[in-house]
């Protein structure tokens, strides 16, 4: 791995070589979850395997105090639409592909990873974009030509929002389905036309980029406010959770440093992302430990 560059943008840090996004957890978020095979290898080889991840799905649900608002099951990755009730996105996506990565190894006679490295999250704010990000989820099938009609797919959440199979207890359609009327009739209808509009249509998530949070520009803005609270407030209600495994090191961190500015902007990222302790920072760029706690708060 090269040394990294420290970029500001928008007064939000980002380091140019870490692969790994910061997770936005708070209570009653939405997120658009993807999670791919190793090397686009598939994940499912059969109907049991689909149906085994749904089982790990139920229990994450409940294990983790969720909600699930729309899914797909594709041959090599699986696509979710899910509300967080507490700030447990990570904890309950380990147990939700670890568990289904030891289960599948197990059948297979397999060892290693199931998966290619983390799953993605996209932030999603309610309403509209919640609409359009469960239309893209159960369209996949429809893009990869599988299917000419989403309710022929077997293995997405279309079939129960439209009436044609029974809604499990771990999955909620009223999120969905309220948006388009009070009526359970009218309401699947309207969803149902909504969903076939959409064929064709431009991944909602096009515009997003690195940001990975999909909503108005108050939205965006507010999720940052909420970032820069948990900066400065040691704000609880939001956890920035960034695994230390594959942490950049404090000489690639400070390598391509070459002012003042960028000086503060990297010392803010180890001590408020990265998790350094200001006496570590300190040491390393000849600074007392006081002084890297201040320019961290500012």
């Amino acid at each position: 791995m090269g040394s990294g560059r420290l970029l500001i943008i928008d007064q939000m840090i980002y380091f140019r070589y870490m692969t790994r996004p910061l997770r936005i957890e708070f209570p009653g978020a939405f997120y658009h979850i993807t999670s791919r095979g190793n090397a686009r290898q598939n994940i499912f080889c059969s109907n049991d395997d689909r149906e085994q991840l749904l089982f790990l799905f139920a229990k994450t649900i409940a294990k983790n105090n969720w909600r699930c608002h729309a899914y797909c099951l594709m041959d090599n990755h699986y696509h979710l639409l899910i509300e967080t009730i507490d700030p447990t996105l990570s904890r309950g996506m380990q147990y939700l592909n670890g568990g289904y990565t030891q289960w599948h190894n197990a059948t297979y006679k397999n060892v290693g990873h199931i998966f290619q490295g983390r799953f993605k999250a996209f932030l999603i704010e309610e309403h509209i974009y919640l609409l359009n990000a469960a239309r893209y989820i159960v369209l996949n099938p429809v893009r990869a030509k599988i299917v000419e009609l989403p309710e022929d797919y077997p293995w997405s959440s279309h079939r129960i929002l439209v009436g044609l199979n029974q809604s499990p207890d771990w999955f909620t359609t009223t999120n969905i389905l309220e948006q388009f009327s009070t009526q359970k009739m009218a309401a699947r209808r309207r969803y149902e036309q909504f969903v076939l509009e959409g064929i064709g249509q431009p991944s909602p998530f096009a515009d997003a980029g690195r940001k990975c949070i999909l909503g108005t520009t108050q939205f965006v803005s507010e999720i940052r406010d909420k970032i820069e609270a948990r900066l400065s407030e040691n704000d609880n209600d939001i956890v920035i959770a960034q695994k230390l495994a594959g942490r950049p090191t404090l000489e690639q961190l400070f390598d391509e440093v070459k002012n003042q500015k960028e000086r503060d902007a990297a010392i803010k990222l180890a001590l408020n992302f990265l998790q350094y302790t200001s006496t570590a920072v300190g040491n390393f760029i000849g600074l007392h430990s006081a002084t890297i706690r201040n320019i961290a708060r500012g």
